[in-house]
């Protein structure tokens, strides 16, 4: 919608397209508040989003770029007797931090018979220029201010020890080349390029677990007939220099090759008995997991099975913790799949975006490239009465719901700011290859010598995520160091990032980027010195769910509507009765979006109001 046409009065105004302010959208546009959201950046999902390759190196050339100061605009004689202007930050780009960009591929394609023999490392923030690499040397162009020259040859030194380090280490391969393996395909730089699009690089790395609180708010709203699930296919880990598969379910657990008889006993009755909370389990509570697994006469194999890859926690967790994840992801099992989790075809970023359609479908006005400069707040009351936008424009409201990076600093909680270190690499191949190419693995790596554990979520072509040949990998840990001292240990690790004797044996990385972003579940969503009716949502926090976002977002709702009932459900397209005869709907054609994302004959409708089958995964 124009920004020209805008209304001069809203219930609920947005400033932010995030998950959980998207959610707040729905929630109140589906129980006829009126809401506009708005949102500065030219894209939706905020820190949540997906982005195609070239719109990701765009992204990373705004975010390496000097930050220009916004002029504070004089909005003065908008404010009447009895009113005060509170002015909102015009920027969040403090959540960005420490951005390198590696390419380990030449730009032209190669001779299938010459192996490649260049490593290429380059910032973003030079992505215009092409200019070619000499063979065997790596050259590191950062861009971010506070790196100087003396820096990027520490980055240099350090990318070059990266051949080293596996040598070192002595890993062994992820798993015996099969004979049926196909040959890799040759990728140059100039062929991501050329299909950028058919990529979707997600900002942030979750899943979906099955009985998790997004995917129950995705069945109960019906928001889940805009999207499409993928099953994660198997849960892996990474273990004395190897990639192992994690046996979960019944029927991995009596397939496993890598666990005796008796220990697939063991595991079973551990895992049965765990269902239940009992006064065995009570006992231990206080006292470390790992203590708990070990009394339970289990051996290095479950425990590291049990600790690392099941409950997904550190060996000082509380037994009670641990526990409590073990039962959640046991309740996960079997509902979709052999895993407890799911992932969205096309990225997380289309989760944010199904839920603003489902807003927009119920009369939400949405603007990108549009923000919200400051609010007029009562005097007497301490309640934003009104919002300026970016055009000046004075709009009243009862309710105003903004993301963290928009509110100023000397308005905030001063706490502690807590990052994570984030990795994206595209790879030319599977850390464990399997008889079929399109597995969507979860690969825990254990925490070691003081570095934290990281998960990584690997992508194949069939999530369409990344282009044929390719595969899309995240990493995610919370952040000791930068994203690159963080996590490029495990990367040399695990994949070939230059020339190295068993190149064949190991994916291959042909570009990934490092960035750490602020961890959203470290700030404070109340106590900011802002108006009673205005409320703070953060940004993507570390956990593998999304069980922190989808309850602030219920939270606030509650605060805003504590009668109404949050995202109840949604009716069907061929339900919707228009005024009129061959009207078309009215909120700027999002009806016929949800048409053809949910359309697919009457027997599908049906289908999607039962609540198993209203997520299916595609098989």
């Amino acid at each position: 919608m124009a920004a020209e046409d805008l209304p001069s009065e809203f219930d609920v105004v947005i400033l932010g397209t995030g998950l959980a302010e998207s959610v707040v959208a729905a929630a109140c546009s589906r129980v006829g508040q009126r809401v506009l959201h708005v949102d500065r950046r030219s894209y939706y999902a905020a820190n949540w989003a997906s982005f195609t390759f070239n719109a990701l190196l765009t992204w990373i050339q705004e975010h390496q770029a000097e930050s220009l100061s916004e002029e504070v605009q004089d909005r003065s004689s908008l404010v009447e007797e009895g009113e005060e202007l509170i002015y909102l930050s015009g920027s969040d780009s403090a959540s960005i931090s420490n951005l390198q960009v590696f390419c380990y591929i030449s730009e032209e394609a190669e001779e299938e018979e010459e192996p490649p023999n260049t490593t290429e490392e380059e910032e973003a923030g030079a992505a215009g220029e092409d200019a070619a690499k000499e063979p065997s040397e790596t050259e590191s162009a950062g861009s971010k201010e506070e790196e100087t020259g003396e820096a990027a040859e520490g980055d240099e030194q350090a990318a070059q020890e990266q051949g080293e380090e596996p040598e070192a280490d002595q890993p062994q391969p992820s798993a015996p080349p099969s004979q049926s393996e196909p040959t890799r395909k040759k990728i140059s730089y100039t062929q991501l390029e050329k299909e950028g699009r058919r990529f979707n690089i997600d900002l942030v790395s979750k899943l979906m677990y099955s009985r998790g609180s997004l995917v129950d708010l995705l069945i109960k709203s019906n928001v889940s007939r805009y999207a499409e699930f993928k099953n994660v296919t198997r849960i892996l880990t990474y273990r004395h220099g190897s990639v192992e598969q994690v046996p979960c379910s019944r029927a991995d657990v009596f397939a496993s090759r890598q666990l005796s008889v008796v220990e697939k006993r063991k595991l079973m009755r551990f895992l049965t008995s765990c269902v239940e909370e009992t006064e065995e389990h009570q006992a231990y509570n206080g006292r470390p997991f790992l203590e708990f697994l070990r009394e339970q006469q289990l051996g290095d194999n479950l425990q590291h099975f049990l600790l690392h890859s099941i409950a997904m926690v550190t060996e000082d967790t509380l037994t009670e913790v641990g526990l409590t994840s073990t039962r959640h992801f046991l309740r996960c099992l079997g509902r979709y799949g052999n895993t407890p989790f799911l992932f969205p075809v096309y990225g997380l970023g289309e989760i944010p975006q199904c839920f603003c359609r489902m807003s927009a479908v119920f009369g939400g006005i949405y603007c990108l490239r549009h923000s919200v400069s400051c609010l007029i707040v009562d005097k007497d009351s301490n309640r934003c009465k009104a919002v300026i936008d970016s055009r000046g424009q004075r709009i009243s409201c009862s309710h105003f719901v903004v993301e963290d990076g928009f509110v100023g600093a000397d308005r905030r909680v001063t706490t502690p700011t807590r990052l994570l270190s984030r990795a994206v690499l595209i790879t030319d191949a599977s850390v464990l290859p399997g008889d079929s190419e399109q597995q969507v693995s979860l690969v825990t790596v254990p925490p070691t010598d003081g570095r934290p554990a990281v998960n990584m979520v690997e992508l194949s072509p069939s999530t369409m995520t990344c282009i044929p040949g390719t595969y899309l990998v995240h990493l995610t840990c919370q952040s000791v160091g930068s994203a690159y001292e963080d996590l490029s240990p495990v990367v040399t690790r695990m994949f070939c990032t230059a020339e190295c004797q068993d190149q064949e044996n190991r994916p291959a990385v042909l570009w990934c980027l490092y960035f750490n972003m602020a961890d959203g579940s470290g700030v404070e969503p109340e106590g900011h010195d802002l108006p009673s009716n205005v409320y703070v949502c953060s940004g993507p926090d570390g956990a593998l769910g999304h069980e922190h976002a989808i309850k602030q977002a219920e939270s606030i709702f509650l605060k805003i509507l504590p009668e109404e009932e949050f995202c109840p459900p949604a009716p069907n397209p061929e339900d919707i009765i228009y005024d009129g005869e061959n009207t078309s709907p009215t909120s700027t054609g999002e009806e016929e979006g949800l048409t053809a994302a949910g359309g697919e004959g009457e027997e599908k409708q049906q289908e999607q109001q039962e609540e198993e089958t209203s997520l299916q995964p595609e098989e």
